[in-house]
């Protein structure tokens, strides 16, 4: 097992409000060297914790947006065939188009392999790829390297990166994958962890503001017919715009009125779903 110095302990950051059992799978995970992968709704702080981890923990931290049509060799790395074409026809560059080496860029993975210090290797949104994506990816990750075929050479990493994976749930992951994984699901906050974070985030809000925004948004959430509940950062950025309305009273809240729904609901069909469904509430 690595030792404390090449392991340290995540315990929280600045913005970020962290259970005991989420912090002990990350810490478990980085000392077993292990992929954490993650599920939860969106909104539930996934991609968040790689970037606590990287502030407490004080590493560069590399983001793999992970689209449905992405392929591997993407997030290992590039061959600019494009410009050393270019450069070859007009030969205007600095750069010696026999070296095909000088072509080849970094992808997110590559990038993370390279680096000279360890690093926090987020792959965000991994159900969004097919099986094949997930499956290749984790073998390369097993294995720490990766050819690059255009030059007959193997990048091997410098420094076995931590890797937090994050999924939606939107497709099932394959066995192989789940298998090779530390897994956490993360669920949404209660109304007294959600207290804990907007606390985080508004140190002195007022108790009844606080109390009523806390309410009206777990109301709002529980509306029938919607399909993307608001999630934590909006209800954070609801109560910054609430903060924000010179004209805005807690009242108005625990009257059954709800300002800037278009902050919560960020699908037309939702917001006008709960616009009609606050209004009909007032009778």
């Amino acid at each position: 097992m690595s030792s404390e110095k090449n392991n340290p302990r995540f315990s929280g950051a600045s913005k970020y409000v962290l259970d005991d059992e989420l912090a002990k799978i990350v810490n478990v995970s980085m000392v077993l060297e292990m992929p954490l992968l993650l599920k939860g709704e969106p909104g539930t702080g996934k991609t968040m914790l790689a970037h606590a981890i990287a502030e407490s923990l004080q590493m560069p931290l590399i983001v793999l947006n992970v689209k449905s049509s992405m392929k591997l060799i993407e997030a290992l790395y590039q061959y600019d065939t494009l410009t050393r074409l270019n450069d070859s026809r007009f030969g205007d560059s600095k750069r010696d188009v026999s070296n095909i080496e000088s072509y080849i860029k970094m992808g997110k993975v590559g990038q993370a392999f390279t680096a000279e210090k360890r690093t926090i290797l987020l792959i965000d949104e991994i159900d969004k790829a097919d099986a094949d994506f997930q499956d290749d990816m984790l073998d390369v990750l097993d294995q720490m390297q990766f050819d690059i075929i255009e030059i007959d050479k193997t990048i091997k990493a410098k420094h076995r990166p931590v890797i937090i994976i994050t999924s939606n749930a939107k497709k099932d992951l394959s066995d192989p994958f789940l298998g090779r994984c530390n897994f956490h699901h993360i669920a949404f906050p209660d109304p007294d962890m959600m207290r804990m974070i907007v606390e985080v985030h508004f140190p002195k809000l007022d108790e009844e503001l606080m109390t009523v925004c806390i309410s009206t948004f777990y109301r709002l959430r529980e509306l029938r017919g919607i399909e993307k509940k608001p999630a934590t950062r909006e209800l954070i950025n609801w109560i910054r715009a609430l903060k924000s309305d010179p004209d805005f009273r807690p009242k108005t809240l625990l009257q059954g009125r709800a300002p800037f729904l278009g902050i919560l609901f960020k699908k037309s069909a939702d917001l006008q779903q709960a616009i009609q469904q606050v209004v009909k509430s007032r009778g």
